[in-house]
């Protein structure tokens, strides 16, 4: 490993012992120094080791100085089970040994100062019994040092997994049984960076960070260089590959590639990553070509999330998991049919849509299937979908995420390089790396790393090197996945649908897209057909169905909902804005009281639309009951707006459009209106009123009148 990018703590809580001996009480809450690795050498121990040197930095990140940091790597026992795995890579402690003697680092570390970690030790000598036997061991960067008003305690470390193959010094001993490996390596972008396309508009970015992503030692093209380098250089390891591709993110960098613009509070501005675009594809066409490749669901959107969009609809699940035909236009490969790696296990609703769909494999975690297939696929009862497991310890350790919370005492690695280390480990391990006789082990590994991994080139590079050596060794043997999916499967077996994920998409989330979508197919319907354009209604709404998969994306995973929601928002408002009623530049005069209200409108839309004008704020003025009006596509056009003025003088008038069924089109405009007459009707109303005050008057006299005469007759 040659540079570990990121830096990783792993926290010790009070209560957990120094391991100088000091008593627990002298032990600190929480970890002050942050220990930053940048290499360790070698990351698989054979035969040919002769030392072991870690070299980094560490930092004082707490408030006060600390005195005597010293440093030592100390060695856990090989770990026989599944267990001892987890609780490595859950950070708990586990017995060990010293490996070194305490290093000094520096005579004290002030508040931010940091000092350099070296240590090496020969692995021939006195030390070489540590690693006796094959097998996976928990190794440890221990960190020890006394803070002010407190005693000697550990305050920082790392542990990781060192995977050994054979001890030091000794010969390579032959291994049977292997079980065949299959490797898949994830490209999908960190969030979806899309903030609109619409229909005939170019692609407007949130941010350029895609563009960093795709070149120089971004994340995506550290993906796709590491791959190209490794598969050309093993010919079981390319055997063994298979490549997930994500067709949001090809479509997007393809447009990139074409010219886009980048998303500012102060307007939109060139983007800057149009030639890395281009780059970045012929890199991924050159990689795939002729190779394994399988698709993801677009944008990698949260399947249960699209069920529960419109329930009982199952359009956008449709749309999400049909993005074969544009990986085969954009990357020149046709991938696995009807094979599909969404995240997370599916739901029973998810399988039945994916079966409508076409699907019929489903990837997905060998831990969420029960029960548990050693390795190849299973059956799904009362399903025609077949699911193929990925190993769930070595997706743990890949992703840093702890797989036995009850027997955590720290937190996990999620630090990079640490992450890829340990997932060298859980590899050998699962391959039977130091098991004993008689253990059961997986007739086959599918080896599924983070959808998002974030590694610096020369990581992945190692990482996919030291893979290779495990074929080369025969620890593991290549296998294809279109083989694995050849074996019949077993089962059946049945799937969890008791309800929402809870670490799914935010339900706020998954209203906005609702409202969004019922929106959309209301624009649709008043939409029609021009016959010189010959642009069908549902092409121009599409941009809002693809933002809608990607506002449901994973990767919002525990993100702002506004951000999820943004790019679906703003497709919907380029199409509605599209259809505007114009601002008048002066006051307009109503020359009667029946005139009718002159209002222009704009339809840029290359389809046709029926729409209804809203008149709000309007006191003064009475329309006509709604109708609904037919607005020519490509075009602006003047409507005559029957109104009655209902008083005289000078008032105001908002004047919006809306679809037939309310959707809003546009903004709305303030016109400014005079009147001196009323209208026919004002006025004849108000003579009729006037007749009858004047006929209520008359009978009420006519009445006093009569009382009075009939008073004068009694007294008579």
């Amino acid at each position: 490993m040659k540079r570990f990018a990121a830096a990783f703590l792993s926290v010790l809580f009070l209560g957990v012992p120094a391991l100088t001996g000091a008593p627990a009480a002298h032990a600190e809450a929480g970890a002050r120094l942050r220990v930053d690795l940048a290499e360790l050498a070698p990351r698989v121990i054979t035969g040919a080791t002769t030392t072991l040197t870690v070299a980094g930095t560490v930092t004082n990140i707490g408030d006060r100085k600390v005195t005597r940091p010293q440093v030592r790597l100390q060695v856990g026992d090989r770990a026989t089970s599944e267990r001892g795995i987890n609780d490595v890579l859950s950070g708990a402690v586990v017995k060990d040994t010293p490996l070194t003697e305490f290093t000094s680092i520096a005579d004290a570390l002030a508040p931010g100062q940091s000092a350099p970690l070296n240590v090496t030790v020969n692995l021939t000598g006195p030390r070489a019994d540590r690693f006796a036997r094959p097998g996976v061991y928990p190794l440890l960067v221990n960190v020890n040092g006394t803070p002010e008003f407190g005693g000697p305690a550990r305050l920082g470390a790392v542990s990781m997994l060192m995977p050994v193959l054979t001890p030091p010094g000794k010969q390579s001993t032959s291994r049977g049984g292997a079980p065949s490996m299959t490797l898949l390596w994830p490209l999908t972008s960190n969030v979806p960076h899309v903030y609109a396309a619409p229909y005939g508009s170019p692609l407007v970015l949130a941010d350029d960070r895609m563009a960093a992503e795709i070149s120089g030692d971004g994340r995506l093209n550290a993906l796709v260089t590491a791959a190209a380098s490794a598969v050309r250089s093993n010919s079981d390891l390319a055997r063994s590959m298979c490549f997930a591709l994500d067709p949001d993110l090809l479509a997007t960098v393809d447009a990139m590639s074409r010219g886009y613009l980048v998303h500012t509070d102060a307007g939109n501005i060139d983007g800057k990553g149009a030639e890395a675009a281009k780059t970045w594809l012929a890199s991924l066409r050159s990689l795939v070509g002729g190779r394994c490749v399988v698709a993801l669901p677009f944008a990698d959107a949260d399947l249960d999330a699209l069920t529960r969009v419109h329930p009982g609809d199952q359009g956008l699940l449709t749309r999400a998991v049909t993005g074969g035909a544009v990986i085969q236009q954009l990357a020149g490969v046709t991938p696995q049919t009807g094979v599909l790696w969404p995240d997370g296990a599916p739901s029973a609703t998810v399988l039945a849509a994916l079966a409508d769909a076409g699907v019929r494999t489903v990837v997905t975690d060998a831990g969420k299937i029960a029960p548990a297939a050693a390795g190849g696929g299973v059956t799904v009862q009362g399903s025609s979908v077949r699911l193929q497991p990925t190993d769930s310890l070595i997706s743990a350790a890949l992703t840093g995420v702890p797989t036995v919370p009850d027997s955590v005492t720290v937190p996990a690695s999620t630090e990079r390089a640490v992450a890829g280390q340990n997932g060298l480990g859980a590899l050998a391990f699962r391959a039977g790396l130091g098991q004993t006789a008689g253990q059961q082990r997986p007739d086959h590994l599918l080896v599924a790393p983070p959808r998002r991994w974030d590694a610096s080139p020369a990581e992945l590079t190692t990482y996919l090197s030291q893979v290779g050596t495990f074929l080369s060794t025969g620890l593991v043997t290549p296998t294809g996945l279109p083989a694995l999916l050849a074996a019949d499967p077993a089962g059946p077996t049945v799937v969890d649908d008791g309800g929402q994920d809870p670490a799914g998409i935010d339900e706020n989330v998954v209203a906005t897209l609702s409202g969004v979508d019922d929106q959309a197919t209301d624009l649709a319907s008043a939409m029609q057909l021009d016959p010189t354009k010959r642009v069908k209604p549902d092409t121009v709404v599409e941009p809002v169905r693809l933002a809608e998969l990607r506002g449901a994306s994973t990767a919002w995973r525990g993100l702002p909902a506004d951000a999820a929601t943004t790019n679906a928002q703003a497709e919907l408002a380029a199409i509605s804005g599209r259809v505007t009623v114009s601002q008048p530049k002066q006051t307009i005069a109503l020359a009667s009281g029946n005139s009718p209200l002159p209002v222009y409108v704009s339809n840029d839309l290359p389809v046709g639309i029926n729409a209804r004008f809203v008149l709000n704020n309007n006191t003064g003025l009475r329309p006509e009951e709604a109708k609904d009006w037919f607005l020519p596509a490509s075009g602006g056009k003047n409507y005559l707006l029957p109104v009655e003025a209902l008083r005289a003088g000078r008032f105001s008038v908002d004047v919006s459009l809306s679809t037939p069924a309310g959707t809003p089109l546009g903004s709305s405009a303030r016109f400014e209106l005079t009147s001196t007459e009323y209208g026919a009707i004002t006025i004849i109303a108000t003579v009729a009123a006037g007749v009858a005050l004047l006929l209520l008057a008359s009978r009420r006299i006519y009445r006093r009148l009569q009382e009075a005469r009939a008073g004068r007759d009694v007294v008579d």
